[in-house]
């Protein structure tokens, strides 16, 4: 019974979830490459439902920068997640068009990708006699075309997105497998407490569907003084997860490290056969400040 759900579970949202959701805006929506001004690398590891053997395992990395000159951002992601015999690997090019809009940027985005699934070879049949054709005996591969949409906006206080990845609904006939379109809403906002913005409460929330289930992320935290983060987010019929984080500025103004941890703790019936999921999140973005140009002026008078 935990295998079956296990692998309705991983069928039902194909696109990997993680729980610092709010570090990896890029990946499931195109619209927000570029849009901090900055160019950002991030990588998030997860080790899913730890306790069971071939339990998900996902790596995902990002990279986004802007491109002032045609009011535009580009990015790159990738990832990998493995789930006992069912691997998937994932690249997309993301392209965002800009626009400023009251206090913020309004990006909207496309991106361009493919999609590689691929089926193992090590089996174990419930039924030894049973012929299934729908299970390569030995092992199988394909890869799609991939594309997706969505739309951005950010502000010094406050973000969303609305988006969608996996359009084409691909099949891929080699591994039995069709792509499931997903939809993704997206928000987030900073408070800062009493005015002071050395305490500052960032509440956020991602709904994501596939037409067929729905999940819901609400995530609260709270950052001290630009420094240190402690927060806790619930996903419905799921898991509730503590996080804690800490970001440096470097003296320069214009880089900035971040180092996040969260830790799932299962509420689902999986509870009883997982001692939950682990994440880590590392982010670095810096700004390229040109150098001013030195210009000499020779005046006639005084050579």
């Amino acid at each position: 019974m935990v295998c079956v759900g296990l692998a309705g579970a991983s069928f039902a949202q194909q696109d990997p979830q993680y729980t610092q959701y709010m570090f990896d805006r890029l990946s499931v929506n195109p619209g927000v490459a570029g849009t901090s001004g900055n160019i950002c690398i991030t990588a998030l590891l997860r080790q899913q439902w730890t306790g069971f053997e071939g339990a998900p395992k996902t790596g995902l990395l990002n990279l986004q920068m802007p491109i002032a000159k045609i009011s535009s951002g580009i990015g790159i992601s990738a990832y990998s997640d493995q789930l006992g015999q069912e691997k998937t690997t994932a690249a997309r090019l993301h392209y965002s068009f800009h626009r400023k809009f009251g206090p913020g940027t309004f990006g909207a985005g496309l991106y361009l990708g493919f999609t590689s699934r691929s089926l193992g070879h090590d089996w174990v049949a419930v039924d030894p006699v049973a012929d299934d054709n729908a299970i390569p005996d030995n092992g199988a591969s394909a890869m799609a075309f991939d594309l997706g949409i969505g739309l951005y906006y950010v502000a010094p206080t406050f973000w969303a997105g609305i988006s969608s990845t996996q359009i084409p609904e691909s099949k891929l006939k080699d591994v039995n497998i069709q792509n499931a379109r997903h939809y993704y809403l997206q928000a987030g906002y900073d408070w800062a407490i009493g005015g002071n913005k050395k305490y500052v409460l960032q509440p956020s929330v991602l709904v994501k569907t596939d037409a067929s289930s729905t999940v819901l992320d609400v995530n609260a935290t709270f950052l001290y003084n630009n420094m240190v983060w402690l927060g806790v987010s619930y996903r419905t019929e799921d898991a509730i997860a503590p996080m804690i984080g800490y970001q440096h500025e470097f003296k320069n103004g214009n880089s900035a490290l971040r180092l996040g941890y969260s830790y799932d703790v299962t509420t689902s019936q999986l509870k009883n056969y997982s001692s939950g999921s682990h994440e880590v999140m590392l982010n670095y973005c810096f700004k390229i400040v040109p150098q001013p140009k030195t210009e000499i002026y020779r005046n006639v008078r005084f050579l």
